[in-house]
């Protein structure tokens, strides 16, 4: 079949193809770095002749300008299920609304739930059997374009031809309208410079660890501190099954530690579901068979999860109670990020043989008024959202130890977790933990 005749009858200008998108429409973009950054400019364009139009997004990257054009959202109703900086930014400003969800299940949140008009999807240039493939992300794309009304490709040669796994890839034959893109680079997800602290926390992990682990890690610079540790590491017969593919996982690769042997299903490879990292990351995971795309449904399933022997799941949190529950997501009432896949693998790392769940935060940070606070607290703070509740957290990890919190009471989860906060508050949590009747007489840290 002539590919090439098909591509040039569908193919038009940016400003034709966001025509499709009718008022009162909900319009599906797509995740992470394939978010259409190229496309959103010109819906945006189209303010003044739309009203009530919904889009939908997963951490896109910069600011997404159908929510910013539109400061009474008269027009445009921008939501997100997982927050980048600039979603939070416009969240701040009430331009962007989070949606409570499992990523496990985002698949089949769609299936029932959601009757979308128009995706808008990021994509690789066509293959020699009409495919375009979605590159760094994989999570929803095609459960979401199967659904949709009207599906637009935004054609750019610096996304990574990714294989799968499936869904890796949309047929031309399911296209609506192509758009040649600015073939911009995709945004970088550059880690920021591990603090001494970091360091530490990332030691006291490593140390969890053992030959054949099958490695989960979570965004930020605590995560990717461990995986290059763990680069750097005499570990051997490393595994990688994960969500988000960071560079942590390139560096495992390539210094030999990981090399997926031990694995019983998807051998030699790591499954993920989307990536974000460097430029780098980005040109190795190009036709490279050492990973494998799959949609979120399976590689953050439990069912799956649960199967995967010694399987540990590394995420940062940002503060945790004295009962054991994990806020990961917000500062209060402030929104900071999402659930995303953390309870699944937190979860499920406990369900598998051998497996660990760490949930890994720096004892203290420094408030908005430069007093050092304590991220160990008695309560969670007002209006926080509880990310991994206390009977699913394992592991918690930060620079003064690690402590292990399963078939624990809340008098003996409140020594534990006092162990390893900063001594500067020992004592405070102490009387807090006595006020609340978990604290004993023979609690050691009398």
């Amino acid at each position: 079949m002539d590919f090439m005749q098909e591509y040039k009858s569908k193919l038009v200008s940016p400003e034709k193809a966001v025509q499709v998108v009718k008022s009162g429409d909900q319009v599906e973009y797509g995740h992470f770095a394939v978010n259409p950054s190229y496309l959103d400019g010109y819906l945006a364009k189209r303010k003044d002749e739309l009203k009530g139009v919904i889009v939908n997004s997963i951490t896109f990257p910069g600011i997404a300008q159908v929510a910013e054009c539109d400061p009474e959202r008269d027009h445009f109703i921008y939501n997100n299920w997982h927050f980048s900086a600039g979603d939070r930014a416009l969240h701040d400003k009430g331009l962007c609304t989070y949606i409570p969800f499992l990523f496990n299940e985002l698949n089949t949140l769609y299936e029932r739930y959601h009757d979308p008009d128009v995706f808008i999807a990021k994509v690789c240039p066509i293959d020699n059997k009409g495919y375009f493939n979605f590159g760094t992300s994989n999570s929803g794309e095609m459960t979401i374009a199967r659904k949709c009304k009207k599906v637009i490709v935004e054609v750019n040669d610096k996304v990574p031809f990714v294989l799968g796994g499936y869904d890796e890839a949309i047929h031309i034959s399911d296209v609506d309208y192509i758009v040649e893109s600015d073939n911009q680079p995709l945004i970088q997800a550059a880690s920021p410079e591990p603090t001494d602290v970091d360091k530490t926390v990332a030691e006291n992990v490593v140390k969890l660890l053992e030959d054949g682990c099958i490695i989960q890690l979570g965004i930020g610079a605590m995560p990717n501190a461990i995986g290059t540790m763990i680069a750097n590491s005499d570990l051997k017969h490393l595994g990688g099954h994960t969500e988000m593919l960071v560079d942590a996982y390139m560096h495992m690769i390539e210094a030999g530690v990981m090399d997926n042997s031990t694995k019983s299903f998807d051998i030699g490879r790591i499954p993920f579901t989307f990536s974000l990292g460097s430029h780098k990351l980005y040109e190795w995971m190009d036709h490279n068979r050492k990973i494998a795309s799959y949609p979120v449904g399976y590689v953050n399933s439990p069912f799956v999860l649960s199967k995967i022997d010694k399987l540990v799941s590394i995420n940062n949190t940002i503060e945790m109670d004295l009962y054991g529950q994990a806020a990961s997501e917000s500062n209060g009432t402030r929104h900071i990020t999402g659930t995303g896949g953390q309870f699944d693998f937190i979860y499920s790392a406990f369900q598998s043989r051998g497996g660990k769940g760490i949930l890994c935060l720096s004892s203290t940070f420094s408030g908005k008024d430069g007093q050092k606070k304590s991220r160990i607290v008695p309560y969670i703070t007002q209006g926080g959202i509880v990310t991994v509740p206390r009977t699913v957290t394992h592991y918690v990890v930060t620079e003064y130890g690690a402590v292990d919190l399963k078939a624990k009471n809340n008098w003996q989860r409140a020594e534990l977790l006092i162990s390893i906060a900063h001594p500067d508050f020992r004592d405070e949590l102490i009387k807090e933990a006595e006020k609340m009747k978990i604290w004993v007489p023979s609690n050691k840290l009398l």
